[in-house]
Formats: C-alpha cells, sequence, structure tokens
C-alpha cells in the first residue's frame, strides 16, 4: 500500500503538467477593424410537418417566432409540388388550374410567426407545364408524397419568358393585392394584402432546369419586371446558387449591369454552404472536416465578393444556406440519429461561419433549415422531430442573433497559445456601447480559455450541457473560463 501510495502521488505532478496550456483571448478595444452589416437568421423549407396540424408545426412556426429574426427565408421547394405550385395545368379557354388551399395555410403560419420582421419568400419551383418536355410532367396526388423528378426540361415553351413572369405577378398579386385576373379574365380573390417586401428569384438554378448564366439572367429580368407591376416596393435576390465555388462565371454575367434590361434591378444576391463529409468518417473527424470545408467556402466568398465589388458594388449578399448535410441523409441509415456532439458541432460550425462572414462584410447569414426528418435532409434540421423541441444548433443561432447586430464594431481579437485552432473568437462593440465577444470550440474536447485582467458580467454557452435548452450561464474562475466541446459561447463585460 505504501509503495501504491506513492506511485499515485508521483504521477500527479505529471497529470497537472500534461494540462494544455489556457488560449488566451485579446481584444484591442481601442482598435476596430470594421462594422459589422450582418444579420442572423434561418431559413424555412416547405415540407409536410410544417401543415396546421401535425404536431411540430405549432413547435416549429413557435421557435421562428421567438427568434425573431429579420430575412427569414422562406421557400417552398420541387419535392413537394402541391405544396408549392399553384397553378399545376397548363390554362385552357375553358378553365385554369389555380389553387392556394394547400399553399396558404403555411403561407400563413410564415407572416404571423414573422409579423414585424422581413422576410424573403422564394416560391423556387416553376409548374412544368412552362417547359417544353417530352410528355406532360405528373406529380402526387398526395400533397404529402415527395416527388423530385418534377423539375424536368431546360428550355420555355415561350422563351421570351413573358409566360413564366405572368405566373409570378399573378402569385404576387395573390399575396400582395387581394387577388389576380387569371388568363381567361376571371378575377380570383384571396384577401391577402400581405407586405412581400424581398423575393429571391429561384433557387440552385446551377441544379434545377440546368439554367446557364445567361437563360438565368433573362428570367430573372422576366419575373423582377412582371412582378415590380403588382408589387412596386418589392426588392430582389438573385442566383441562389448551390455550388459556388463552381459557377464564377454565373456571377461575373449576372452581376454585370449590361447584361440586363435597362432598370432591373440587383438588390442582392445569395449562395450556399453545407459541409459533407465523408461516409467513413466519424465525429473524431468531422471536427476537422467540417471546418477545413468552411474555410474553402470563405476563399470562394472572398473570390465573389471581389467580382461583386468590381461590377455592382451596390448589390449586397445573402449566404442563405449554411449547414451540414451527412452522408446518411435520406437513406435507410438517417432514421438513426447522429452521434452525441452532432448538434452542438453544427451549431459551432454556423458560429464561425458567423464570424467569418461578418468579418467579409457579408449582410445575410442565413442557417439552413428550420425542419429536416428522416428521409428529408434530418441532419439539417433546428427541430428535434421527436421531441419537437428546438436542438443546440437553433440555440446557437439564437444566442449569436439575440448578442449581435448590423452596426457593431468589431474589435481588432487575436488569441495565443492555440496551436490546434481550436478555439475562433471575435469582439464587438454593440450600438449601446456594450463589449462582448463571440467564441466558438472547434475540438472535441474541453478548452480552458484567459479572458485577461476584466472579469465578464455574463459568459453564456451553448454546449452539450445545456441540451435543447437555451444558453446556459458559465461560471468564471480569475478570469479563465472552461468551453465545452463544440461550445458556442457570449462573452459579456
Amino acid at each position: 500500500m505504501k509503495f501504491m501510495r506513492i506511485g499515485l502521488f508521483a504521477l500527479l505532478p505529471l497529470a497537472a503538467s500534461a494540462q494544455p496550456a489556457p488560449v488566451r483571448l485579446a481584444i484591442d478595444w481601442n482598435h476596430p477593424i470594421g462594422v459589422s452589416r450582418s444579420s442572423a437568421t434561418l431559413q424555412v423549407v416547405v415540407n409536410p410537418p410544417l401543415r396546421p396540424g401535425d404536431p411540430l408545426s405549432a413547435p416549429a412556426w413557435k421557435a421562428v417566432r421567438n427568434l425573431g429574426a429579420d430575412y427569414v427565408r422562406y421557400v417552398p421547394w420541387l419535392p413537394y409540388p402541391r405544396l408549392a405550385v399553384a397553378e399545376l395545368k397548363p390554362p385552357t379557354p375553358q378553365k385554369t388550374s389555380w389553387d392556394f388551399s394547400q399553399i396558404d395555410p403555411m403561407m400563413a403560419d410564415l407572416m404571423q410567426a414573422t409579423a414585424g420582421h422581413s422576410t424573403i419568400v422564394n416560391f423556387s419551383t416553376i409548374p412544368a407545364w412552362l417547359f417544353q418536355t417530352a410528355k406532360p410532367v405528373t406529380y402526387p396526388a398526395d400533397a404529402n408524397q415527395v416527388d423530385w423528378h418534377y423539375t424536368q426540361g431546360t428550355e420555355l415553351v415561350d422563351p421570351s419568358g413573358a409566360a413564366l413572369g405572368d405566373y409570378y405577378a399573378r402569385l404576387v398579386s395573390w399575396y400582395t393585392n387581394g387577388g389576380f385576373t387569371d388568363e381567361n379574365g376571371v378575377r380570383h380573390t384571396s384577401g391577402h394584402h400581405y407586405a412581400l417586401p424581398w423575393w429571391e428569384v429561384l433557387n440552385e438554378i446551377d441544379f434545377e432546369h440546368s439554367m446557364t448564366p445567361q437563360q438565368y439572367t433573362q428570367r430573372y429580368d422576366a419575373i423582377v419586371s412582371a412582378i415590380h407591376r403588382v408589387s412596386p416596393q418589392t426588392k430582389f435576390v438573385g442566383l441562389a446558387l448551390a455550388m459556388p465555388s463552381q459557377s464564377p462565371r454565373y456571377f461575373e454575367y449576372f452581376l454585370d449591369h449590361r447584361n440586363h434590361k435597362p432598370g432591373i434591378p440587383l438588390d442582392m444576391i445569395s449562395y450556399h454552404f453545407y459541409a459533407s463529409p465523408k461516409p467513413a468518417e466519424t465525429l473524431d473527424t468531422w471536427q476537422y472536416t467540417f471546418f477545413d470545408q468552411a474555410d474553402g467556402f470563405l476563399s470562394t466568398v472572398r473570390y465573389i465578393e471581389s467580382i461583386r465589388k468590381r461590377l455592382s458594388p451596390e448589390t449586397r449578399t445573402d449566404c442563405d444556406e449554411l449547414g451540414v448535410i451527412l452522408p446518411t441523409d435520406n437513406t435507410a441509415a438517417d432514421k438513426t440519429p447522429p452521434p452525441a456532439g452532432y448538434w452542438n458541432l453544427a451549431g459551432a460550425l454556423y458560429a464561425y461561419l458567423y464570424i467569418q462572414l461578418s468579418q467579409l462584410g457579408i449582410d445575410v447569414i442565413g442557417e439552413s433549415q428550420l425542419v429536416g426528418y428522416p428521409t428529408q435532409f434530418p441532419s439539417v434540421s433546428m427541430m428535434d422531430w421527436i421531441t419537437r423541441r428546438p436542438n443546440a444548433r437553433y440555440q446557437a443561432l439564437r444566442l449569436i442573433h439575440d448578442s449581435f447586430h448590423p452596426g457593431d464594431r468589431m474589435m481588432q481579437t487575436s488569441l495565443a497559445d492555440d496551436p490546434d485552432s481550436a478555439v475562433a473568437a471575435q469582439g464587438f462593440v454593440t450600438a449601446q456601447g456594450q463589449r462582448m465577444a463571440l467564441l466558438v470550440n472547434k475540438r472535441e474536447r474541453p478548452v480552458i480559455l484567459s479572458l485577461g485582467d476584466a472579469t465578464p458580467r455574463t459568459v453564456l454557452a451553448v454546449d452539450e450541457s445545456s441540451g435543447e435548452n437555451p444558453a446556459r450561464n458559465l461560471s468564471v474562475n480569475a478570469q479563465t473560463i472552461t468551453l465545452a466541446p463544440f461550445a458556442v459561447a457570449v462573452v459579456a463585460w
């Protein structure tokens, strides 16, 4: 026993010496590096759980309302034609097929949940009959049945784009002007008089209908011109590219005003990023893969920004789909929940992108998406489809949204003694003069962080201990804090 006690005590100094040194945070409050233009927000993709009566619907819309974000992106899209397309059959001299009965309830929920805040609405799916196809495109009779084959064809039946523009003008008029007159001169009354401050023109056009830059620009002009006739106050978002790193020609062509009709506004552009690990990878490697891929995306952002500033510096930018798509999504394996820690890691990725994109002057930073579930990109969800509660991805977004806003000054921020690049940080001074910092632990281990001489007033963190709850208070010990694995934290002095 005596020998064992000696051996144990002999190990204690070694264990203490093996403890990593604290990462040292330094913020120069006298050295601003810029003023933030960035708004944190989310994407709402239409799918059946958002329909009234579904158990997930009310909690999901409550989460949108509680967030209180501007620029909420709302996308009725291709897998559910009956929930996204208001005229599924081509008009004839005898009748038209306009039908909003399954579309309106979710649009009403969106407007109620975002009351007092701006939205970016994107009815991205074009009626299939507007395209030249070998045979008529079919779709399920059941509005809840998924169909990935609706968006067929590349050439419009009306190459001028006039019929395409007319469809969107009537769709927008239904929501802004109380109704519209159809192709046969029949009046359809909605009673809706919503404000639509932003309209995004189509989605992932590098995938859907495989549009060339020239085709998209012509169709953008036709849609914008038509919508402006019925909703003059609406501004527009263009491109919504899925793979911006592979599509520089879209930016070069679209952002050149000479390629548009006179008077067509280029208010904002948008594009997307999802980290995508390989099937053999696990959480141990995801902690590096996600951030390495994010750094590659940020290089793309810098290149796009150079094009934008050269061709159309007045145009703003919205990165409106940011997230992770695991290789198990939409396979039989997606019914197995991701490993513990995944939701925090995905939330940490968004927080890291928020820091970096804010530094690059990006206007809107949108996390994707509100509701996913098995067969519908479950790894991208911000709602737990079983407990029906917002998960850690949502809570990280909410912490950032509630803490930082456009107009905050970004201060010179540095980190020392961080050989693994475990921590990302940015100091801010808010419009009210509050000194704050956003901290991200990118690693699957705790990190001790030294905050310098000033003791914080509060430290709020989203981590595994907070679970599906809002951010928890962290204790501060002699100006140091411990960030749990994949923690997102906000320090206020």
